[in-house]
């Protein structure tokens, strides 16, 4: 199948890695990578060991503190992170090797390719959490969400399925509302103001989220569910 072209725009690699995080990049990536090179499988649990229910995807984990308490928190369910950051990947490997972590697969690639790569309504659930906004108009077109995305997870999630955003960066929570209240597949499940102010039950804070809250700045927390 052809991959969709996507829209990756970050920078590939920060700061130096230590010896120990270069060793995982080498070693310790190369088993938990998702290979879309090679043939998509009928479903995605196939990627993991046996005993894995469902399958979850984190585009753009960061520093893989949300991704890590998920994986930890529910064992029957498989997670793909996404992050095309070197740095973001030398995190999270040394995260999962410290606590043996066996449910989580990595692609350090274009989130959009990996979309386009994955079977029909083979994913339970999408986060998208604190992305980069790319506020100047002139790079809207970078942001992640973009009606060939909606489109992308539309095939992807189950009826009933979610993508799950957040974001301290008003504009572009208007902006994600906008794309997705106009998709014909998804609801937006808030009912009060609450709803999206405050984070959904047992979610876990970013470094990035707890930095933007010392600064004053206010997350939302958007929920989208799929329907039939």
């Amino acid at each position: 199948m052809a991959h969709a072209r996507g829209s990756f725009f970050g920078r590939r690699k920060g700061h130096k890695l230590r010896p120990h995080q270069a060793d995982l990049i080498d070693t310790l990536l190369p088993h938990l990578a998702v290979d879309i090179s090679a043939p998509a499988p009928a479903a995605l649990t196939e990627l993991f060991d046996d005993g894995i229910e469902n399958v979850r995807l984190e585009i753009g984990f960061g520093g893989g503190e949300h991704l890590i308490a998920e994986a930890q928190a529910f064992p029957t369910t498989g997670f793909i992170g996404c992050e095309p950051y070197v740095n973001g990947m030398a995190k999270i490997l040394t995260q999962i090797e410290a606590q043996n972590i066996g449910n989580i697969r990595l692609f350090a690639g274009d989130a959009a390719e990996l979309l386009a790569w994955a079977p029909t309504r083979s994913v339970a659930r999408i986060d998208l959490i604190h992305p980069d906004p790319w506020p100047k108009r002139r790079h809207w077109k970078r942001r992640f969400v973009q009606d060939a995305t909606v489109a992308a997870m539309t095939r992807l999630l189950p009826p009933g399925g979610e993508f799950r955003f957040v974001s301290d960066i008003d504009d572009y929570c208007a902006w994600t509302l906008a794309h997705l209240m106009r998709s014909p597949d998804f609801a937006w499940l808030a009912e009060r103001a609450i709803d999206w102010q405050q984070p959904w039950p047992n979610y876990t804070m970013t470094r990035y989220g707890a930095k933007a809250e010392r600064e004053g700045r206010k997350a939302a927390y958007l929920r989208f569910k799929r329907l039939p």
